[in-house]
């Protein structure tokens, strides 16, 4: 059974006294939700870190509840239309884990429940009337915590109204929950997948999340011909080491899931303590991007506040040009830091 208490986990671990006074003045905009599958995993303080509330959330005075200005950007009700050529649908605010990095703690968790059919009819009349939007991302929450009936109906409006748009299956679910990944889901979603192909987005953010049960739920998207990326986000006391992000990184690609992006942590009020200095993320960035391959490489990225979209940071190995015997060269710096002239 999930803990949804202080009380209840304090029968699992000792919490910390900053633990114990998360729930003090019933400030925290986020529930305590930890399943079945993440309880085993909390002797690790990567681990706990993600999952165990502390007051650390209720202090924090900085940051914003809609960094990236979400509802500004709603073509419908649950639809969000913030880039020209895709959009994002929060087909639940329920997860089955509560991470307490959540950058959507303003919707996820307040009971707001599944999107309804007329909803999901509304949603799926936009984009198909939005001949721009290529890319739908289903999100919320998570979408693997509706019904089987909930999401075949979801993805029967979605796919009848807009064939040629490709959907992402955004979850964590298959780190936290992948068990719920049965024949009988996998059947619904194969029955979907004629038209534009469907991609499975995960959320690992350390390499102990990949246990055997986590890899077989994703092996079960793979297998059935729909491509895996992993989404992870960069977080003090985390994953801000290089050794964890490269072990993280090998892993994902031995489990034939493509390390996409590693997100800087939003500036969402209550996620302070979580945020890796930029300076120190874009070290973190080169010193990896030496040590593992192009395909192993996830991009570093921010979301910039008040809805300034998605940069890619990364240190430039450009360093300018320089005359070089007697022409005009470019300057770079290798990997391992030594220069390179580049002919003009």
């Amino acid at each position: 059974m999930a803990i949804t208490t202080l009380e209840e986990l304090k029968g699992i671990i000792n919490l910390t006294e900053d633990e114990k006074a998360w729930d003090a003045d019933g400030a925290s905009t986020l529930p305590l939700l930890i399943s079945n599958d993440m309880i085993p995993l909390l002797s690790c303080d990567a681990i706990r870190r993600q999952f165990v509330p502390t007051a650390a959330e209720n202090r924090d005075t900085i940051g914003f509840l809609d960094p990236q200005e979400e509802a500004k950007n709603q073509g419908t009700e649950r639809l969000v239309h913030r880039y020209r050529n895709r959009a994002a649908f929060f087909t639940t605010d329920c997860c089955f884990a509560y991470c307490r990095h959540c950058f959507r703690r303003r919707f996820t968790g307040h009971l707001s429940g599944p999107a309804t059919e007329k909803e999901i009819n509304e949603a799926a009349d936009y984009i198909a009337s939005h001949g721009e939007i290529k890319e739908v991302l289903l999100t919320g929450g998570d979408l693997f915590t509706l019904s089987d009936s909930h999401i075949d109906m979801l993805l029967s409006i979605f796919k009848g109204k807009c064939p040629n748009v490709i959907f992402r299956l955004c979850t964590r679910a298959v780190a936290v929950n992948p068990g719920r990944f049965t024949p009988s889901l996998m059947g619904i979603i194969k029955k979907h997948m004629k038209g534009a192909p469907f991609f499975l987005m995960t959320q690992f953010n350390h390499p102990v999340e990949l246990t055997e049960k986590a890899i077989k739920a994703v092996s079960m998207f793979v297998d059935a011909g729909i491509p895996a990326f992993n989404q992870s986000v960069l977080l003090k006391g985390v994953n801000d080491a290089e050794d964890v992000l490269i072990e993280l990184s090998d892993r994902l690609l031995a489990a034939r899931i493509k390390p996409y992006y590693l997100f800087q942590d939003d500036p969402v009020k209550g996620t302070s303590h979580f945020r890796v200095p930029i300076e120190r993320g874009l070290e973190i960035e080169k010193n990896i991007r030496a040590e593992l391959s192009g395909l192993g490489m996830p991009q570093y990225t921010a979301d910039l506040p008040e809805g300034g979209g998605k940069v890619i940071l990364t240190y430039s190995y450009y360093k300018g040009t320089v005359t070089k015997d007697g022409k005009e060269r470019y300057l770079f710096e290798t990997p391992d830091g030594e220069l390179r002239y580049y002919p003009e």
